[in-house]
């Protein structure tokens, strides 16, 4: 019975995880006009998370491996209480960036269970377990749609708040259901890194994932403040169009898995990377918001369906190394979504428009084509 509940239990809790990871790009809007952040400061804010989120990755997976889900998931929680306490009294930027340093822990929980789940499941099934595992990435879209609605009728100081009782419930739960017997594995991180950081697979599916779920991360930060200040959308619809996008692209993930089970891997991922080039090539020359939607939404679909491809081949490379592992590619996945809202401030400032930021995109998702097409 314990056996049976750790996916829907560790799947709910990296619901919540990625509901406080985006606290701050679902409520920008509501801070820039409290606080009178600047487009640079903002830009700082929304990345910030993702880099912890995404560097801690590979000690979590770490971790996971020798203490089990349970420990991880529900230590974690507890933790976030404080960072996620602190946002809701800050009063200046500053206080944002020191909270959302810390606020990265909740990002780096997607490395727990990518790494106890493969335990309890046969090799055929782990494409769609990590499929619907990964769909806890909703977590994002209900905070991205949910927040904005609550702070435009209770302030966004309060809303942050909301999320310690969440935060502090989930940490009872992981206690009280989470595996105590759970499988660990106890060769020591350098050991474990020493066994594969010679692997090229690894980087090929680090960059891979740097791409799919970088976009996914990326887009999620970045649209709710660029769909209000470019396209002078209200609030609360900007944030709706971004839960629209989360919620296309959770749900195609564990298609990913189920195709990458069903199918060969690579040819999904063939697939995936010549749609990615495709809406970047569109999101660099799109002028409307009717034909940027159609760009977001290919996008969206492709970064949800190569986010469960990847995943399948990890544990098929990697079945005695799958904790650190997991947690270096998925920290090349967040560290994807770190580098993408400043690269575009910046080019942004530079030449008065995105264009050149989204062709990049573009041209890393062919080179990623490929990569794919020389490996298969």
């Amino acid at each position: 019975m314990v056996k049976k509940i750790q996916l829907p239990l560790q799947t709910a809790s990296l619901v919540v995880g990625f509901m406080v990871w985006v606290i701050l790009s679902s409520l920008m809007p509501f801070m820039k006009e409290s606080l009178s952040l600047e487009q640079g400061q903002i830009a700082w804010i929304t990345a910030i998370p993702v880099l912890l989120g995404s560097l801690l990755r590979i000690p979590v997976g770490y971790l996971a491996n020798r203490y089990g889900a349970r420990l991880l998931f529900a230590i974690s929680f507890l933790i976030l209480l404080v960072p996620v306490y602190y946002i809701s009294e800050a009063t200046s930027a500053a206080d944002l960036m020191i909270g959302g340093l810390f606020l990265g822990i909740s990002g780096a929980v997607f490395s727990v269970g990518v790494t106890s789940l493969p335990k309890y499941y046969p090799k055929e099934k782990l494409g769609s377990v990590n499929g619907i595992y990964g769909m806890g990435n909703i977590g994002t879209a209900i905070s991205s749609f949910g927040a904005p609605v609550i702070a435009s009728y209770w302030g966004w100081s309060a809303t942050v708040q909301l999320y310690m009782v969440l935060l502090a419930g989930f940490a009872a739960l992981n206690l009280l259901l989470g595996d105590k017997a759970e499988p660990r594995v106890t060769v020591s991180l350098k050991e474990q890194i020493k066994s594969v950081y010679k692997n090229e697979r690894l980087w090929f599916l680090s960059l891979f994932y740097f791409v799919t779920f970088g976009s996914f991360v990326a887009f999620t930060v970045y649209l709710p403040n660029f769909l209000v200040a470019h396209f002078e959308l209200d609030k609360v619809d900007a944030g709706l169009r971004t839960a629209g996008f989360i919620v296309l692209a959770t749900l195609a993930r564990p298609i990913g898995g189920w195709l990458g089970d069903r199918w060969d891997s690579f040819k999904v991922l063939l697939v995936v990377f010549a749609g990615m080039t495709a809406a970047g090539i569109l999101l660099s020359f799109s002028l409307s918001i009717h034909l940027y939607t159609v760009g977001c939404l290919v996008i969206a679909a492709c970064a949800g369906i190569g986010n469960g491809a990847v995943f399948k081949l990890v544990p098929m490379y990697f079945s005695k190394q799958a904790g650190i592992v997991n947690g270096i590619v998925s920290a090349m996945g967040g560290l994807g979504g770190f580098f993408p809202p400043l690269m575009l401030t910046l080019l942004f400032n530079l030449t008065g428009h995105y264009a050149i930021g989204f062709m990049a995109l573009s041209q890393v998702a062919l080179c990623c084509f490929i990569i794919v097409m020389w490996m298969y």
